[in-house]
């Protein structure tokens, strides 16, 4: 079971850790990482947090108390995770999970200021509804 690159790492093991919400992964190359639910969170690989493209990213505020209700496999070379928000369409790979782990520290750092920046919080959920596109001829 690889990564989704040639001879990249993969997980040998992955616990999800409710209490701390953490989920914990130990790599094939020896890399651990714990990485929080929020953070996890925020960070989907999904085209609703990332967008379709550079600038296109939705800031995820008001995730600080975020659970992970469920983790799915999907094939060999990523996991589903189901969150208590309702989101579930991020795929994590392998290659996406170990990327998350090491740029932990970059990552969330980064997170933070765009918070500060837009003035929003970790605690309360601002991000914009989404709206059909279609017409109210067409609903």
């Amino acid at each position: 079971m690889a990564g989704v690159t040639p001879d990249s790492p993969f997980p040998i093991d992955i616990r999800v850790r409710k209490r701390s919400r953490l989920m914990e992964i130990e790599f094939s190359d020896g890399a651990r990482f714990e990485l929080p639910f929020e953070f996890l969170r925020v960070n989907s690989p999904s085209a609703e947090v990332r967008g379709h493209g550079e600038g296109q990213e939705v800031l995820q505020t008001g995730k600080r108390r975020v659970e992970v209700t469920a983790v799915e496999p999907v094939g060999s070379y990523a996991i589903k995770l189901v969150f208590s928000d309702g989101h579930s369409s991020g795929l994590y790979s392998w290659d996406e999970l170990y990327r998350l782990g090491s740029r932990h520290d970059e990552l969330w750092a980064g997170y933070l200021q765009k918070l500060e920046a837009a003035g929003a919080s970790r605690d309360v959920d601002n991000t914009p509804l989404r709206t059909s596109s279609k017409c109210s001829r067409h609903r």
